[in-house]
């Protein structure tokens, strides 16, 4: 195999191994805890989700994006802005939990703790990658996943969702310690710098604003409906959403290799031709999904989810809907991101509003069904109007001397 082709079977199942880590959590959480603690534990886990991908937006989408002799600077300086940042927020996490009674705020307490660990943990995945050296990623991420499940599995049935965060949190110090080590050679001798990540007009600003209203937002509303409603609505949501877990690291791959893919393609119609059939292959497998959770008997699903697998059952019509046109939107989004990238952002903007509007809405007047119902019909709208912008897209003329001119040869 080419070095090209490790590296990118590298990236996937990093992909792969960071996805199954989360789809375990929630799956080890949801066994070990009530419902109640359950809701609880994904209020934060939730929390930690949105930070997250801001981070990986603000910092890593940029760290990617370097080349050249800078790239050592860039990474340690990446890994130092992540942790300063983080227990700063770290540090709000906590105070926040101090004021909030009961087990949500035991759990976002231990949050506040172990959020530097996790978040610089996984940061680390971007400077690998900016480096060409994915495999280094993989095996610090592999190392996560053995680590948090053998955690998860020691602690006894019933552990309050402070516990468990706090277990979750610690078990990404061997993970952690491994990436640093790892990363040291290639940064030796490098001066970190924040001051870039702290100006105006930093490219991870742009990204910011994309995964807000992309992604944020939607899991900002999930969480509201703990906060203002019912913490049980949040669980059976994260609960439905966790059994998809498969197909997100599907999405994340599409998203990761399909541009330099896509860009090699040649015009639009080669590109949308792609695309449409891979979109409508998401979308089958989103549904197929979906019908074999559904068959699932009892005994197994609650084997998987514990006490939530009822409430989380009921919802797999909807969930499943969702992701089947999360593939096809996914795939609209890529074709944009290759042939007209300024075109995403507006149409992120207005359809990911529109979700959380719809998902509240719903949530309103048939409770948790109405939210993943709401959740079913942002995606869909915002498919269909990705796909309505890229039939939009002009056709570029053929060019003169590409159609009618031989090849030249340099000289």
């Amino acid at each position: 195999m080419s070095r090209r082709g490790l590296a990118a079977v590298s990236s996937v199942l990093d992909q792969a191994a960071s996805s199954a880590t989360n789809i375990l959590v929630l799956v080890l959480a949801a066994r070990l805890s009530s419902a109640s603690g359950f809701a609880a534990f994904s209020m934060v886990y939730v929390t930690f989700s949105v930070l997250l991908g801001l981070n990986m937006a603000y910092v890593g989408q940029s760290v990617v994006l370097e080349h050249g002799e800078r790239r050592a600077v860039v990474c340690r300086s990446a890994v130092a802005f992540t942790g300063s940042a983080s227990v700063l927020v770290g540090a709000a996490a906590a105070l926040i939990g101090l004021g909030i009674p009961g087990p949500a705020g035991g759990a976002f307490l231990a949050l506040g703790v172990v959020l530097p660990l996790v978040l610089v943990q996984d940061g680390l995945r971007y400077c690998f990658s900016a480096l060409r050296t994915p495999e280094r990623a993989l095996a610090a991420d592999a190392l996560r996943l053995v680590c948090v499940v053998a955690a998860l599995l020691l602690q006894p049935s019933g552990a309050s969702p402070g516990r468990l965060v706090l277990v979750w949190g610690l078990s990404a110090l061997p993970a952690l310690a491994l990436g640093l080590f790892l990363l040291r050679p290639y940064v030796r001798g490098a001066r970190a710098d924040l001051r870039p990540y702290l100006r105006r007009g930093h490219l991870g600003q742009r990204f910011v604003v994309e995964f807000a209203v992309g992604n944020g937002s939607s899991q900002l509303a999930v969480l509201g409906l703990g906060v203002f409603a019912t913490p049980l609505a949040v669980g059976a949501l994260r609960g439905a959403t966790t059994l998809f877990g498969p197909l997100n690291v599907l999405f994340n791959s599409a998203n990761a290799f399909g541009p330099p893919i896509l860009g090699r393609r040649g015009g639009k119609r080669a590109v949308v031709r792609t695309t449409a059939a891979l979109g409508l292959v998401l979308a089958v497998l989103g549904a197929g999904w979906a019908t074999a959770l559904s068959l699932l008997p009892d005994r197994l699903g609650r084997q998987l989810l514990g006490d939530t697998w009822g409430a989380a059952a009921a919802l797999l019509p909807a969930t499943g809907a969702q992701y089947a046109a999360m593939g096809l939107g996914t795939c609209a989004l890529l074709t944009l991101r290759v042939l007209a990238p300024k075109a995403t952002l507006a149409v992120q903007v207005v359809f990911s509003v529109l979700s959380v509007v719809l998902l509240l809405a719903g949530y309103v007047l048939w409770g948790a069904q109405g939210a993943a119902w709401g959740l079913a019909a942002g995606s869909t709208l915002k498919a269909v109007a990705a796909w309505t912008r890229v039939a939009r897209l002009p056709v570029p003329p053929p060019s003169p001397a590409d159609a009618t001119a031989p090849a030249r040869t340099p000289g």
